[in-house]
């Protein structure tokens, strides 16, 4: 058997290389892989000689050649394959071992066999996926290996049988084709980023296309790798996995859990929701607690229990086995508050002061308690959609609130402008039609999901319970009638935030002026579904 091995990786292939040759196997490398293994003191043929041709272009052609890939490539059982490797003194290669420049993680510091990389093109690989891709196209005959995490198992096979079988073989190819495929799609994504491609319109349409260059790309090449098995799915007989971009960490990653039964979908998907939003509230301690991806308490407050005991009071009920956020590492004041409230499914935070993990496993030992980073932020949101996916902008505002448009007679306080934009802010995290509350920084009613704004203003308002009078309401879209300001009047607003547009603005500023108070137009929607 021969082993071709040339990998930018060297972890354990000292190792492997030593078994491969206890076992009878004649080596091949080239470069960097084969000075390690010489230097251990195993016997390797330099491709250079193999081949009778010597690297060139700056060592970007060292395996490209006909003895290599002719090697690969045979189809063992096709006397006219068997005759032109005879004829032409190809000998075959069983094993291939490669991994690949890291393309995507910078030019800085990296080195090959004709010293320091100077550019992020130069780390596009070609001569390892080539070899990989042959490999596993012939995986019928040849076994290919891209992670050091497989080497132990083509060992063990190779020493009881003399070869990989052939499930293996075609397991590894699997494997190999997808580490080319995630491969591929770094170096369209880095494209996309250097140098955005506008829309195609001859494979979109020239309607479709106007309008979308660069912001949403032609094509979008994802490469998923499962990064974390789940209880279950969205519903117990359901399985479920955490996947990311293959070889993109995420703040998920780093991600500690201290205690509580393993997470669901679910859980993740709510956490997501409360973590993003949490850490959207500015500087201040703040708290928000989601429940169905949907907040039911948001708070801000210079002191964090204050901070949470507030976000809880805004709707205990719907509390009850929420997720609980919270952006500052959680103190005793702060955790005394916890247990004297409704049990939470997932509290997570950047840490807990000493002591407080014990008190809360001590009250509520199933609750999931997690230690985050800041999450991280994405240029594009992807959702599935039968057969496909819908694609947009990530969520933005794209004004400001000293932006925003007074309508009315009446000029909104400071105070008012603060929670005008908390409101405003919260109904960006709120599913349609979406109407929030807000009174010194802390939401008292939130409405959402419902078919009619006047439905969730009225949710709204039976939360709030009084407790916005002199406050702000926000929603997501124009009211298109004036009802939605009336409801809003009845629950003690003093301002109106909404995004203007509608036909009938006139009607509902009139009736803001009406009634007093101050109405703001944002120029924007700000829906979630």
């Amino acid at each position: 058997m021969r082993a071709l091995l040339s990998v930018y990786d060297k972890t354990g292939i000292v190792d492997l290389a030593r078994a491969f040759h206890d076992l009878g196997i004649d080596l091949i490398s080239s470069g960097g892989t084969a000075r390690v293994i010489a230097e251990a003191g195993i016997p390797v043929t330099d491709v250079a000689d193999f081949t009778g041709s010597p690297p060139m272009l700056s060592h970007r052609v060292v395996t490209l050649h006909p003895k290599v890939h002719g090697g690969l490539l045979a189809d063992r059982r096709d006397p006219s394959h068997l005759t032109d490797l005879e004829t032409h003194g190809i000998d075959l290669i069983d094993i291939v071992v490669s991994n690949f420049y890291p393309f995507g993680d910078g030019a800085s510091g990296f080195e090959h066999s004709v010293g320091e990389v100077a550019s992020s093109e130069e780390l596009i690989d070609i001569g390892g996926p080539t070899l990989v891709r042959a490999a596993a196209k012939n995986h019928e005959f040849v076994t290919v290996l891209v992670d050091p995490y497989d080497y132990a198992q083509v060992l063990e096979e190779i020493s009881a049988s003399g070869n990989t079988s052939h499930r293996t073989r075609g397991r590894l190819a699997r494997k190999a084709f997808a580490q080319t495929a995630a491969y591929d799609s770094a170096i369209v994504s880095w494209f996309d980023q250097e140098n955005p491609p506008p829309a195609e319109p001859d494979s979109v349409g020239e309607d479709v296309a106007q309008g979308t260059d660069d912001v949403l790309p032609a094509t979008i090449e994802l490469s998923l790798e499962r990064a974390q098995d789940l209880r279950y799915g969205e519903n117990p007989h359901q399985q479920g996995a955490r996947y990311r971009v293959k070889g993109t960490p995420t703040w998920w990653d780093d991600v500690e859990q201290l205690s509580g039964v393993a997470l669901s979908y679910l859980n993740l998907f709510d956490a997501d929701a409360a973590w993003r939003l949490v850490n959207d509230l500015g500087d201040e301690p703040a708290v928000a607690i989601i429940k169905h991806a949907n907040p039911c308490g948001v708070s801000i407050n210079s002191d964090l229990a204050v901070a949470y005991s507030n976000a809880f009071a805004c709707d205990p009920r719907s509390a009850f086995g929420g997720i609980v956020a919270v952006n500052r590492v959680i103190d005793l004041a702060t955790v005394e508050a916890m247990e004297g409230a409704a049990q939470a499914d997932l509290i997570i935070a950047p840490g807990f002061v000493h002591g407080v993990v014990e008190r809360l496993i001590a009250k509520r030992k199933n609750t999931r308690l997690l230690v985050a980073g800041p999450p991280t932020l994405t240029d594009l949101a992807i959702r599935p959609l039968s057969n496909g996916f819908l694609v947009q902008e990530a969520h933005n505002f794209a004004a400001a609130p000293q932006d925003w448009t007074v309508v009315t007679e009446r000029q909104p306080t400071e105070t008012e402008m603060i929670d005008a934009s908390l409101a405003w802010k919260l109904c960006s995290y709120v599913s349609s039609n979406a109407i929030v509350l807000v009174k010194d920084q802390t939401a008292w009613g939130i409405g959402a999901g419902q078919q009619n704004r006047v439905e969730s203003g009225q949710l709204a308002s039976t939360k709030a319970d009084g407790r916005a009078a002199g406050g702000a309401c926000a929603s997501d879209a124009f009211y298109p009638f004036r009802d939605g300001v009336d409801a809003a009047v009845e629950a003690g607003v003093t301002v109106i935030v909404q995004p203007g547009g509608s036909i009938n603005d006139t009607d509902t500023i009139a009736a803001a002026n009406e009634h007093g108070i101050t109405m703001l137009f944002t120029g924007e929607r700000q829906f979630r579904h």
